[in-house]
């Protein structure tokens, strides 16, 4: 299994930046990807961005251009840089596996996430 924990949010006013950090344990040998999510308030999680090991990277619509993610394999941590951040970002994030089937299953379960707060 992999245990996974997330750092780095708070408050912040709209417009501001936050990097979000993520250090994984356990069987990291099998990661070969990584994604970022969040979960507002009565909403579904949803993917916000991925990195390969190669360091390839995709990110949804929602943050392109404003959010870049990127790794520290040796450490096996990740990160998630968010400019410009608006008050719909508000949210928990999770790190996890990039592939939405394989998130969240046994081997990849999710940890307590770190909590974004934007206040307009």
């Amino acid at each position: 299994q992999v245990q996974f924990v997330e750092s780095g949010g708070g408050l912040v006013q709209a417009g501001g930046s936050l990097r979000l950090s993520c250090v994984a344990s356990g069987r990291t040998f099998t990661i070969t990807e990584m994604g970022w999510y969040r979960q507002a308030p009565g909403k579904s999680r949803e993917k916000v961005a991925g990195i390969s090991k190669g360091g390839s990277t995709g990110y949804a619509d929602f943050v392109k251009g404003r959010s870049t993610i990127s790794s520290d394999n040796g450490k096996n941590t990740w990160y998630l840089q968010m400019n410009s951040l608006a008050p719909e970002d508000t949210a928990v994030y999770y790190c996890n596996h990039r592939n939405v089937k394989v998130a969240g299953t046994k081997l990849w379960s999710w940890g307590q996430g770190t909590q974004v707060t934007v206040s307009s």
